[in-house]
């Protein structure tokens, strides 16, 4: 069961300082570090374009010009800023003042440093096309542990059959990694504090009313938040996929 009508606009997270990335982010902007001779962030946005995404709204901060004159070329998707200069409001207070510009339905959140080798289709289309505003006050797309590169972790969810995630605990592994996209309902920022917050605030909420669900991705996902994470998946990008037989 999905939605009726697919979610036509994103949240682009660009605004971090990308203090891991550094010294590669001594005088660039995280979302502008290449990856594949591509910026960051073009990944993203290409993405999005394919998946039939028609507004993306992104948020800027540190070295805001940078980006802002980077994605002045750019007509698909159709591109606004939602500017933090002032303050950096972290994940949830970023997207709860965006919110006003993302058009009153439900939308995606992308992180920009989040990108994946595809598997079998798009994963952007099976998560658009799972969202049921229905049942669900967010969903997210999460990697396995396995096929992830550039996380280290326990884990960051587990999920049962039917989708619905809770958080990992404890010691043991859990066996899904959050891939950095998911698609929000405006209603999930009911009551949201003000200024700075992360997210996980307002999955955590969606948690305990059973309302946070997942699509697993199918592929291999690269977390770039390192220069160690970004040659790593220079190499998954570059290097051919090996098969064996006996």
């Amino acid at each position: 069961m999905t939605s009726a009508k697919r979610p036509s606009s994103a949240f682009v997270l660009a605004a971090g300082k990308g203090e891991r990335m550094r010294p590669l982010t001594n005088t660039i902007p995280k979302p502008l570090v290449p990856l594949g001779g591509k910026p960051l962030i073009d990944h993203v946005l290409d993405r999005l374009t394919a998946a039939g995404i028609k507004r993306a709204v992104v948020n800027v901060h540190y070295l805001a010009d940078k980006i802002e004159k980077h994605l002045a070329h750019r007509s698909a998707p159709q591109i606004t800023f939602s500017d933090e200069r002032d303050q950096l409001l972290d994940t949830g207070g970023g997207a709860l003042r965006a919110l006003p510009k993302l058009g009153g339905g439900p939308f995606l959140i992308h992180n920009s440093d989040s990108v994946w080798i595809e598997g079998l289709g798009s994963n952007l289309d099976r998560l658009l096309n799972g969202f049921d505003e229905n049942l669900m006050d967010s969903l997210m797309l999460v990697a396995p542990l396995a096929a992830s590169i550039g996380y280290e972790g326990l884990g960051d969810f587990h999920m049962d059959p039917t989708g619905h995630l809770t958080r990992q605990t404890g010691p043991r592994l859990a066996p899904f990694v959050f891939a950095g996209v998911s698609i929000a309902h405006p209603r999930l920022f009911e009551n949201a504090p003000e200024g700075p917050f992360s997210l996980n605030k307002l999955w955590d909420r969606a948690i305990d009313k059973g309302r946070l669900y997942g699509v697993r991705l199918e592929g291999v996902w690269m977390h770039v938040g390192t220069p160690e994470a970004l040659t790593q998946a220079e190499a998954a990008l570059t290097e051919p996929l090996l098969t064996s037989s006996d």
